[in-house]
C-alpha cells in the first residue's frame, strides 16, 4: 500500500528577554543550578506574577512575521500536571485564548513552494530541569530555567515529508533570529521541536494515530526522527497491528524512537483560566506601531537579492538564511564590490573558515570593506584570484587589508608582456616532447605549461595573458 505521512510540530522558541515571563530573575544560561530563581519563579503561596511587557511584544511581532491574527484580546491558563521540575504543579500557558492565530509561512522543497499553516503561537512559561546523571544514584531539579518565557508555535498538520519539516524549522528559526525574539540555539534547548507524526493510505482524508516524538535538537534528527517513525508505524500496521497514541523519545544514538508514556489528551491537563493574571488587551494602534518597526524578513530579502542584484535563486537563499550574513553582504557591496563577487567569495572561502572555527560572521576580523578592497585589486589586475586566495586567508586571519598584505609579501600581480614572454620562452624551449605531443592534438597538455609557467612566477603572472601567450606560442 501506498503511504502518506501526517506531520504537524509543536516549536518552542525561548524569548530573548533579560528577565523571566512573571519575576524579575535572570534568564542567563549555563549559571550554577538553583541561583536564578525567587519566591514568583519557584512558585511560593501568596506570590503574584506579573507579565513581561517585552515577552508580550516578542510573540505579536513573531506573529506578524509569520501572518497570524493578533488577538485583540487573549489570556493565560493553568495547565496542571505534576513533576519534580514544576514547583507549583501547573504550568503558566494560554489555551482557548492564544495570543496569535491562524498565520502561515512557505518552504520550498525541490523547487516546489509549500505553505505550511501555523495554528496559534500562545507564551508560556518553561518548567524547570531533572538532574540524573553523574548524581550518586539521585536525581536533582534545577529551577533556574522554571518561568523563562517561551512561545509554543502550532503548525497544521501540513507537512508531508521528513525533509519539509526540517525545512520548515529552519525557516522558522531564521524568522525568529530576523526578528530578535530568539537566538535560535538548538543546542542549548532555546529552539526545541516535538513533532506529531501520523501515517495514512495515500488518498484516504482521514488521519491516523498519531505519536508525539520529543527530545529532538538539531535539524538533521528532525529529518532523521520523522523518517524513523513513518517506517515505524507502516510496519506496524502492515503487520497487523495498532498504532497507539503515545508519546515517543529520539534517541539520536540508536537512531530510533522509543516509548516513553500514553498520550495525555489536552482535557487531562484539566486548563482553566489563571486567576492571579489579568487578561491581555492588545489595540490595534500597538499592533501597528510593532508592525512598522519589523525588519525586512528573510523572503522579502531573497526576493530582492535576485532582483537588485541579480544572484541566482540559491545565492539568495544562503545569503539570507542568517539576518547577519544577508547585512554583510550588502555592506561589501555598498563598498563597491560587485554582487557576484562578493557572494562567491562569503558563501565559499569565508563561511569554510567560519565553520572550521565554529565562528559566526559577527566575529569575523575581515570587515566587508575590506572583501571590496581586495576584490577590486583583482578587477584591477593588481593580484590574479589565485593570489588572493593566499591574500584572503591572511586577511582572514589578522584582520589586515588585502592591499598592505600584497605590498608586504610582494604579490603584485605580472602583466608585463615581455616578462612573460620570456619565461613562456624558457619553458618551451625546455620541453620539446610535451610541445611536439602538444601540436599533436593533446591539448590537456596546456596546463602543464600554465602550472610550470606559475611556478616560475610564483603564481603572479597574469592568468589570461599568459594563456594567451602560451596558445600564440604552442600553435
Amino acid at each position: 500500500m501506498n503511504w502518506e505521512p501526517v506531520i504537524g510540530l509543536e516549536v518552542h522558541a525561548q524569548m530573548l528577554t533579560d528577565t523571566k515571563i512573571f519575576c524579575g530573575c535572570s534568564t542567563l544560561f549555563g549559571s550554577k543550578p538553583n541561583t536564578q530563581t525567587c519566591q514568583i519563579c519557584i512558585g511560593m503561596p501568596g506570590v503574584l506574577p506579573v507579565l513581561n511587557r517585552k515577552a508580550l511584544e516578542f510573540a505579536v511581532r513573531t506573529g506578524l512575521a509569520t501572518n497570524c491574527t493578533i488577538a485583540k484580546q487573549s489570556r493565560f491558563a493553568r495547565k496542571n500536571y505534576f513533576y519534580p521540575d514544576l514547583p507549583k504543579g501547573y504550568q503558566i500557558s494560554q489555551y482557548e485564548q492564544p495570543i496569535c492565530e491562524h498565520g502561515h509561512l512557505e518552504i520550498v522543497v525541490d523547487g516546489e513552494v509549500r505553505r505550511i499553516g501555523i495554528t496559534r503561537i500562545h507564551m508560556e512559561e518553561d518548567a524547570g530541569k531533572n538532574i540524573h546523571e553523574g548524581t550518586g544514584g539521585f536525581s536533582y531539579v534545577d529551577l533556574n530555567r522554571t518561568g523563562v518565557p517561551l512561545m509554543e508555535i502550532v503548525s497544521e498538520p501540513d507537512i508531508r515529508s521528513p525533509k519539509e519539516a526540517a525545512e520548515y524549522m529552519r525557516k522558522l528559526r531564521s524568522i525568529v533570529r530576523y526578528l530578535g525574539v530568539c537566538d535560535g540555539n538548538l543546542e542549548q534547548g532555546s529552539l526545541r521541536c516535538d513533532a506529531n507524526v501520523s501515517v495514512r493510505p495515500a488518498g484516504q482524508k482521514e488521519f491516523g494515530t498519531r505519536a508525539e516524538v520529543k527530545n529532538i535538537n538539531s535539524f538533521r534528527y528532525v529529518e532523521k526522527a520523522i523518517e524513523y517513525e513513518i517506517k515505524r508505524q507502516i510496519r506496524v500496521i502492515e503487520d497487523g497491528g495498532r498504532v497507539v497514541q503515545e508519546t515517543r523519545l529520539w534517541d539520536a544514538n540508536k537512531g530510533i524512537t522509543e516509548s516513553m508514556r500514553s498520550k495525555e489528551e489536552a482535557h487531562d491537563y484539566r486548563y482553566f483560566p489563571d486567576p492571579d493574571l489579568v487578561p491581555i488587551m492588545v489595540d490595534q494602534k500597538q499592533i501597528e506601531k510593532i508592525r512598522a518597526a519589523l525588519p525586512e524578513l528573510p523572503d522579502a530579502k531573497r526576493h530582492r537579492f535576485v532582483k537588485a542584484f541579480g544572484l541566482p535563486e540559491n545565492d539568495a537563499d544562503m545569503l539570507t538564511a542568517e539576518r547577519s550574513t544577508a547585512e554583510w553582504f550588502e555592506a561589501a557591496v555598498r563598498a563597491g564590490a560587485q554582487a557576484k563577487a562578493a557572494a562567491n567569495w562569503i558563501m565559499g572561502d569565508l563561511m569554510k573558515l567560519l565553520n572550521e572555527e565554529n565562528r559566526s560572521i559577527d566575529d569575523c576580523f575581515i570587515k566587508p570593506l575590506q572583501l571590496a578592497g581586495m576584490l577590486q585589486l583583482i578587477d584591477k589586475g593588481t593580484i590574479s584570484g589565485k593570489i588572493a586566495k593566499s591574500v584572503f586567508d591572511e586577511m582572514y586571519k589578522t584582520g589586515r587589508d588585502a592591499d598592505a598584505i600584497v605590498r608586504e609579501k610582494g604579490l603584485v600581480q605580472i602583466s608585463d608582456t615581455s616578462e612573460i614572454e620570456q619565461v613562456v620562452d624558457e619553458i618551451i624551449a625546455r620541453s620539446p616532447k610535451e610541445v611536439e605531443r602538444f601540436r599533436a592534438g593533446d591539448e590537456k597538455l596546456l596546463g602543464f605549461f600554465v602550472g610550470q609557467a606559475m611556478k616560475a612566477t610564483k603564481g603572479k603572472a597574469n592568468p589570461q595573458m599568459l594563456n594567451d601567450l602560451l596558445k600564440k606560442k604552442l600553435s
